[in-house]
C-alpha cells in the first residue's frame, strides 16, 4: 500500500494526470492507494500572499478534488484499491476549520494524514518545510536554537495526535521527521521524543513517510529506522507513505521499508 500520494490538486506538484500515477503504481505492483491531498488553509494563515497560495488547494476545489477521488476509485475499481483522502495539517487556533472539513465530506473520506507543516517563527506561523534560507531567517533566528526549535515542532506533533484521536477516520500522523528536511544546511538536532505510547493510547497510526530520502538536503526517510521498529513491535498502525508529487516518485524508499518490516517480524 502506498498511503500518502498527491493529485493534478497539488499546487506545488508536477500537474502529471492522475492516470500516470495509478497505472505508475500499478506496474509497481501496489495494491492499495491511498490519495491525500493537501488540504485548503484557513484564510490569511501565512501572510505572504504567493506562499499561501503554494502549499494547498483553495477550498472552492475540494468539493472538486472529493469528486475527483471518488471518481478515480470507481474507474480502478478491480485494477486497484483506491482510498479517498486528504492530508490535513494542524491548525492551533483554527481547528474549527479543519473540523468543518471533516464533517462537510465525512461520508467520502476514508483515510487522514494529519501533519505539522506550521509553527509559530518571525511575524507569525511559518513552513518548517519550504526553504533552507527562508527556515533559517523565520524560524531558527525566532527560537536562537534548533534544540528550541525541535522541542516546538514536537510539541506541535503530540498535540496534533491528541487532536486527531477523536476522529473515526483512519488516521495517522505525516512525516513526524519533517523537521529533518535541511539538516545538512542546519545546525544538528537530536532524533524526536518517544511518542510511541501516545500513538498507541489515541489509537494513531504512523505514516513511514520516505519523501525526505529524494531531498539533497536530507537524505533518509521522515521516520528514523529505530523509532520504525518500536512502533512496528509495540503494534502501532505504521503505513509506508511515498508522498508523490509526481509519478516517478511512486516507489521511491519501498525496498528500505520492506527490510525494515522483515527486522522488525524477526524474520530477516
Amino acid at each position: 500500500m502506498d498511503g500518502h500520494t498527491h493529485t493534478p490538486y497539488c499546487h506545488h506538484g508536477s500537474g502529471t494526470s492522475q492516470e500516470k500515477y495509478l497505472e505508475r503504481a500499478i506496474n509497481l505492483g501496489f495494491e492499495r492507494y491511498t490519495l491525500s491531498e493537501h488540504a485548503p488553509l484557513p484564510l490569511n494563515w501565512i501572510d505572504d500572499a504567493s506562499l499561501y497560495k503554494r502549499p494547498a488547494m483553495p477550498y472552492s476545489e475540494l468539493s472538486l478534488y472529493i469528486e475527483h477521488a471518488k471518481h478515480y476509485k470507481q474507474e480502478y475499481n478491480g485494477k486497484i484499491d483506491v482510498a479517498v483522502g486528504l492530508e490535513l495539517d494542524y491548525l492551533p487556533g483554527k481547528l474549527d476549520f479543519t473540523e468543518r472539513i471533516i464533517d462537510d465530506f465525512d461520508q467520502d473520506l476514508e483515510d487522514i494524514i494529519y501533519s505539522v507543516h506550521y509553527i509559530p517563527g518571525m511575524g507569525g506561523m511559518r513552513l518548517i518545510d519550504y526553504r533552507p534560507d527562508y527556515f533559517k531567517e523565520y524560524i531558527l533566528k525566532h527560537y536562537g536554537t534548533m534544540e528550541k526549535v525541535v522541542d516546538e515542532y514536537y510539541n506541535y506533533i503530540e498535540e496534533a495526535i491528541e487532536w486527531i484521536s477523536q476522529f473515526s477516520i483512519r488516521k495517522r500522523i505525516g512525516h513526524i521527521n519533517l523537521i529533518e528536511k535541511f539538516k545538512t544546511d542546519l545546525p544538528e538536532i537530536d532524533e524526536e521524543e518517544k511518542i510511541i505510547s501516545l500513538l498507541l493510547r489515541m489509537n494513531v497510526g504512523l505514516d513511514v513517510n520516505t519523501a525526505g530520502l529524494r531531498v539533497d538536503t536530507c537524505g533518509k526517510a521522515y521516520v528514523p529506522e529505530w523509532f520504525l521498529i518500536k512502533c512496528r513491535h509495540h503494534g502501532v498502525s505504521c503505513i509506508y507513505g511515498s508522498d508523490a508529487h509526481s509519478p516517478d516518485h511512486l516507489g521511491i524508499g519501498w525496498d528500505w521499508f520492506v527490510e525494515l518490516e522483515h527486522y522488525a517480524n524477526g524474520t530477516r
